[in-house]
C-alpha cells in the first residue's frame, strides 16, 4: 500500500502506469489525482499538499531520466 509518504514508490507507479508523460508538465491538480487513483494508494487524499506533491514530481523526473 503506497501513502504520501513514498513518494519514490508513487513515482515508479506513475511512470508505468503514465509511460509517455513528462512529469514536469503534470498540474498538481491532476497529480494529485493520479496519484489517488492508483489501485496501490491507500491514504488520506486530503492529507498532500504542495511539498508532497512536489517531491513525488521531483522523484518522477528522476525515475523518467534513470530509464
Amino acid at each position: 500500500m503506497l501513502t504520501w509518504r513514498d513518494a519514490e514508490d508513487i513515482a515508479m507507479a506513475l511512470s508505468e502506469r503514465f509511460p509517455d508523460t513528462d512529469p514536469l508538465t503534470v498540474r498538481f491538480t491532476d497529480l494529485h489525482r493520479w496519484v489517488t487513483e492508483l489501485p496501490e494508494f491507500s491514504d488520506d487524499p486530503k492529507a498532500s499538499n504542495e511539498g508532497i506533491l512536489e517531491k513525488i514530481q521531483m522523484a518522477w523526473v528522476e525515475e523518467v531520466r534513470g530509464r
